[in-house]
């Protein structure tokens, strides 16, 4: 698989991860963990059924060493918690916008991987993505950090290493099957179980709408999505990839406005120009290499 193609495939996922907040709204009023605990469900089916698909069995992929099942759980599950955490703890725009540092910590991290150079405009397109994301988060209003929500924002800041982490160090062990991943899954569905049992009360989907929208969150943002990111990180530009994530907001923002569940703003608008500028920035090279071969051809 070309480092193209394999980047394009990661990048299915900051696609699928737009329509989260669209699939979430339509879900109904099941709570966080008890959510997570059914998408990743189904997420575990799909690693198995892809496995199987393959001819191989889904058990031979779960043979992994300690630190592989502790980076894979961990990055998962604890990206999920830690959100769930700053958010019960803090302001949903401070807390997103501190969580949403991810994309902009794998373009830095990415830096410490073998064969990779930490250029200009990666940081460059990862800052205007950034930007891009806070005008989006916080609607153009000004941010108040109130020492109240300490613990959120420590929570979100833990989110936003948590998930670059896990990202940039997948890469370390690019000889891991993209169908470990379902194991993962599985075992983050497992450990969802008791935190929705300490903090929440259950509530089932009333509709055949809220239980296909979970279907299809399990498909897709909070399940296929992590298969598909896997092979984007360990073969594909993890820098292209980190700096690209900032589309997932804006993406999700045009979603809902297209649903009828968010406004059209100028802000929007402008979040638009810096994230796709900044994507593009971050890409250039890529893009170049790509019409260069095209122009041979």
């Amino acid at each position: 698989m070309t480092r193209g193609r394999a980047t394009l495939i990661g990048f299915t996922a900051v696609l699928s991860w737009a329509l989260l907040a669209l699939f979430t709204a339509l879900s109904g009023d099941v709570p966080p963990f008890q959510l997570l605990a059914m998408t990743f469900s189904v997420a575990t089916a799909i690693g198995i059924v892809g496995s199987l698909a393959r001819g191989s069995s889904p058990l031979a992929h779960l043979r992994q060493p300690a630190p592989v099942w502790l980076l894979g759980v961990g990055g998962l599950f604890g990206y999920h918690f830690f959100y769930f955490l700053a958010l019960r703890n803090a302001p949903a725009v401070e807390a997103s916008l501190i969580a949403y540092l991810w994309p902009l910590l794998i373009v830095v991290f990415s830096a410490l991987l073998p064969g990779e150079r930490l250029r200009w405009f990666h940081v460059g397109g990862a800052l205007l993505g950034l930007a891009g994301a806070a005008l989006l988060v916080t609607k153009g209003q000004s941010l108040e950090i109130d020492p109240r929500y300490t613990l959120g924002y420590i929570a979100a800041g833990v989110c936003a290493l948590t998930w670059s982490s896990y990202s940039v160090a997948s890469r370390r062990f690019g000889h891991v099957p993209t169908d470990a991943v379902g194991g993962f899954c599985a075992a983050a569905a497992i450990l969802a179980v008791p935190c929705h049992l300490i903090f929440e009360t259950t509530v089932w989907p009333q509709t055949i709408v809220e239980w296909l929208a979970v279907l299809a969150l399990g498909l897709g943002p909070v399940g296929g999505a992590f298969f598909t990111w896997d092979i984007g990180v360990k073969k594909g530009d993890i820098q292209v990839l980190g700096a690209s994530s900032y589309a997932a907001p804006l993406l999700s923002t045009l979603v809902l406005v297209a649903a009828g569940l968010a406004p059209a703003t100028p802000e929007v608008a402008i979040a638009c120009v810096l994230i796709v500028g900044g994507a593009l920035l971050a890409a250039h090279r890529l893009l170049r290499r790509k019409a260069s071969r095209a122009e041979a051809v």
